[in-house]
């Protein structure tokens, strides 16, 4: 079934969940598979796109699934230099670096964080498939920080289950432009696929819940330092949110635009606590902030004096 359109008619009044009726009616495709189709925007529902895997099937509705050729990726351990936050026999929380790809896809093959995590663990967890092993959570190519990895199912299901649950705590540091009028605020608005430009996310009505909390850090000059607490992880969320607020963060080529002092955006994954999944003891991981976030933060500060 690999590259083609499939088409289906709702021919009974099920009232049944996007994602379940696709997989009861697509002949070996998995429900997690149909998902990640409805989440890139491969799914139309009377001729419009889709990417809600909740919205309800009703009859006679028209549906079109595009099914992309499977571009299998043969993962290679490549050793590579990992800034190590914390580790043990469960689990290991790194500094991702700025460029580095968590997990191999079409055009990134190699050279990504899977890769190097194969070369360093001898056991990953494999709930989110052979192609992202041990992967709890991602941060775009260009954001730094602290991510957590799993070594085993026991401990990705806790982990996971935590972030679903909202007990694990992701804090960013991320350079906006612009002065917000208040030292505090959340962002409440639903991120789905962009209707036009199907690279970008969108915050829109039909979009996926997604709630983003903030406080101003520090004031310098028509940029801000603020932290950000997201409550939900939908993809690009914090840059998307703070485009959306007024705020794009500064340097994202994306949703703001490029400037000469960083080249990306200026957004880094701080600070992470969870519990531990099996010990249960509080863990908080720190992540130094790279070297170009502190050279930017560094000429605000001295540019704003």
């Amino acid at each position: 079934m690999a590259g083609q359109n499939i088409e289906l008619r709702v021919l009974q009044n099920e009232q049944e969940r996007l994602d379940r009726y696709l997989a009861e009616h697509l002949d070996g495709i998995s429900r997690s598979r149909v998902q990640k189709l409805i989440e890139q925007g491969m799914v139309r529902v009377n001729h419009q796109v889709c990417d809600d895997k909740k919205v309800t099937v009703k009859l006679g509705d028209f549906l079109l699934v595009a099914i992309p050729d499977v571009q299998p990726i043969s993962l290679l351990p490549e050793a590579m230099a990992l800034e190590i936050l914390y580790e043990d026999e469960h689990l290991l929380v790194i500094n991702k670096p700025v460029g580095l790809v968590v997990h191999p896809s079409a055009g990134h093959e190699s050279g990504t964080l899977v890769n190097a995590l194969l070369s360093h663990c001898t056991n990953l967890s494999g709930i989110n498939g052979m192609q992202r092993p041990g992967i709890v959570h991602r941060l775009d190519r260009d954001t730094s920080g602290a991510l957590v990895v799993a070594k085993h199912d026991l401990a990705h299901q806790h982990l996971q289950w935590q972030i679903q649950a909202k007990t694990a705590r992701r804090e960013y540091l991320g350079i906006v432009n612009g002065a917000p009028k208040t030292s505090t605020g959340t962002v409440d608005a639903p991120i789905g696929r962009h209707p036009v430009d199907r690279k970008k996310m969108a915050a829109i009505a039909t979009g996926r819940a997604a709630v983003t909390h903030w406080s101003v850090q520090e004031r310098l000059g028509n940029y801000t330092l603020v932290k950000f607490d997201l409550e939900t992880g939908r993809t690009h969320q914090i840059r998307v949110h703070a485009a959306y607020m007024g705020h794009a963060i500064a340097g994202d080529p994306v949703y703001g635009k490029p400037l000469k002092y960083i080249d990306r955006q200026a957004l880094h994954a701080w600070r992470l606590t969870f519990q531990h999944p099996v010990t249960e003891r509080e863990i908080v991981a720190i992540a130094p902030l790279p070297a170009d976030f502190e050279k930017f933060l560094t000429y605000l500060r001295q540019r704003s004096r």
